[in-house]
């Protein structure tokens, strides 16, 4: 146990800047989702927040959400973004993919939190930590490890190819590669449902208060 936290330690060490890199890139796509909200228009965000409210309505007017079903959806969401940045690391021409899909993500998250603040205020903040703050801090730190491995590998494919080594040493890094995305799938399942029976459940309880009020 003492040898892995090591080891994980030391490949941490040793790859910081990558880690770093990918972290600096989630947060520009966070910045730039907010940024599109605030240049949207008066027209576009009423048209917008029109079917966001028919959904919040849907929820007050008693329409139950089922949990079991958002558990298996968002798990499988998870796990096909995630097998997508494993192939995409296999390959060296797919690592600007894995950048361009990291940054979408911290775009929608800056997207979905900056219009529900920016449209409810202080009920959008409180809404906005209840219904996507929970998953979120757990699975944004799986995609960002994700896409660092992924870059990790097709740099090492890189250098292999330049390196004329033997392919055995290859096969061993892409079963440590596969072993460690498998794992963090699993993990996925945490965040899927922390979003099904968490973040769901007070959404919903905050929504019906806010929309029983009025």
């Amino acid at each position: 146990m003492y040898t892995k936290r090591t080891l994980l330690i030391d490949h941490v060490k040793e790859h910081a800047t990558i880690y770093i890199f990918m972290t600096v890139l989630f947060l520009t796509g966070v910045i730039f989702g907010a940024v599109i909200v605030n240049s949207m228009n008066f027209v576009q965000k009423e048209d917008l927040f029109f079917y966001l409210e028919r959904f919040f309505r849907g929820i007050a007017d008693e329409e139950q959400i089922n949990n079991s079903e958002v558990l298996k959806t968002s798990f499988l969401y998870h796990v096909k973004y995630l097998f997508m940045l494993f192939i995409l690391g296999l390959s060296v021409v797919g690592l600007p993919v894995v950048w361009i899909l990291l940054f979408l993500k911290g775009v929608v998250v800056g997207f979905s939190v900056g219009f529900i603040v920016n449209q409810l205020g202080m009920d959008g903040l409180f809404l906005a930590s209840l219904s996507i703050a929970p998953q979120n801090l757990l699975i944004i730190p799986i995609y960002i490890i994700a896409g660092s491995l992924s870059m990790l590998f097709s740099l090492t494919l890189l250098r292999k190819l330049f390196s004329r080594r033997i392919a055995q040493p290859v096969l061993k890094s892409l079963g440590r590669y596969a072993a460690v995305f498998a794992s963090l799938m699993i993990f996925s399942l945490a965040a899927a449902g922390l979003e099904a029976y968490v973040a769901n459940e007070a959404m919903e309880m905050l929504i019906k208060s806010l929309y029983n009020e009025q």
